[in-house]
């Protein structure tokens, strides 16, 4: 769902000077999300288009949406004033927190044509995935804000619902899924996504909200049995069958519901050794921590 920003609404926000937030470890901390939420909800119809979101991302049928910011990123820039904002924003959802201590509390996405292309840096086919799929307390929510897509027109943003797929494969394959046989990448210097989980299920048949922890990339790069693979591949297909497809402009901000959604990225347009660095798609990611889990990430 798209949502935009009523007119009153985006002109109280220009004159809104949040102040600098504060972390308690890796997350935002609880005084910063309290005063953020305070100045934000005394501005006209903040509640009703926070509470739009909530209901896009949970509701029945739900699972992602965009809130399109372009206004306030051209009236403010996409500096400290523009993130503070955002923030507060993504704060009315979850917990904003960053998993990697090393990098700040917003990673940026930019583009480097010698990285891996299926990466998210690089500049291929970004295949349907769930991000920290190998924790056991995975972020609940990504999202990933736009500042700059890509000039040549390339790296549409690609989203599909887990569950939907998940239902239109066989009984047998289902079965597969929910086996621990599944693994992929590495786990070290991480934070508020709990212990390594390997090898995992695809499918946690315990919990109907649950986290369908795949990665295409897993088809590739780890080990599997046949029959496990071969699971794994038709929900891949799945997942391409259901998926939609946009293209992020400005100041727009996606917000994934990993509990619903998969995500990924088309490949961006040819040519992107001939697009400056400070040119080139440049996204930034922040995660959210669902509040009833925020204490237990910790």
């Amino acid at each position: 769902m798209f949502i935009d920003i009523p007119s009153e609404l985006e002109a109280a926000l220009i004159d809104l000077p949040l102040p600098p937030w504060e972390l308690g470890g890796s997350f935002l901390a609880k005084s910063t999300m309290e005063r953020y939420r305070t100045e934000l909800t005394a501005a006209p119809r903040f509640e009703e288009t926070a509470a739009a979101l909530r209901h896009a991302l949970t509701g029945e049928g739900g699972g992602y949406a965009v809130l399109r910011l372009g206004n306030l990123a051209k009236a403010l820039g996409t500096g400290d004033r523009f993130l503070r904002l955002v923030t507060g924003f993504a704060a009315e959802v979850a917990v904003p927190f960053s998993p990697f201590p090393r990098w700040p509390l917003w990673k940026d996405i930019g583009v480097k044509v010698d990285k891996d292309p299926g990466k998210s840096s690089g500049i291929g086919y970004n295949a349907f995935h769930m991000d920290l799929v190998n924790g056991t307390l995975p972020p609940d929510y990504t999202t990933l804000l736009c500042i700059r897509p890509d000039p040549l027109g390339g790296g549409p943003s690609i989203l599909s619902d887990g569950h939907a797929a998940v239902a239109r494969l066989s009984e047998d394959s289902r079965a597969l899924l929910a086996e621990s046989a599944y693994h992929y990448g590495t786990f070290f210097d991480l934070f508020g996504v709990g212990e390594e989980y390997k090898p995992f299920p695809i499918l946690d048949g315990s919990d109907p909200e649950g986290f369908v922890r795949f990665t295409a990339k897993m088809l590739e790069r780890s080990e599997l049995g046949q029959a496990h693979a071969d699971a794994a591949r038709e929900l891949a297909e799945e997942l391409v069958r259901g998926q939609v497809s946009f293209m992020l402009q400005p100041g727009d901000y996606l917000i994934v519901n990993q509990r619903r959604f998969l995500h990924g990225r088309e490949a961006l347009h040819n040519g992107q050794e001939t697009v400056p660095v400070a040119d080139r798609r440049l996204l930034l990611q922040l995660f959210l921590r669902a509040p009833a889990r925020a204490g237990s990430a910790a």
